[in-house]
């Protein structure tokens, strides 16, 4: 069970955060989920490192 000191810490570090919610085409978040697993990665951290990929070549143009 969490301390509140933890769960303290835990809202202030959410407060850091942006949050975005992203809708996909039903049956499309599973599929996305395995692939991302299949690349040893979480969903988020899949999603945000093809934002960040596709930020770099629209920099280099």
């Amino acid at each position: 069970m969490a301390t509140k000191a933890h769960l303290e810490g835990n809202k202030r570090y959410l407060e850091k955060l942006d949050h975005y919610t992203i809708r996909f085409p039903g049956g499309a978040k599973e599929k996305i989920m395995q692939h991302a697993k299949e690349s040893g990665k979480s969903l988020n951290a899949y999603i945000i490192g093809l934002i960040e990929a596709d930020m770099g070549k629209l920099s280099e143009e």
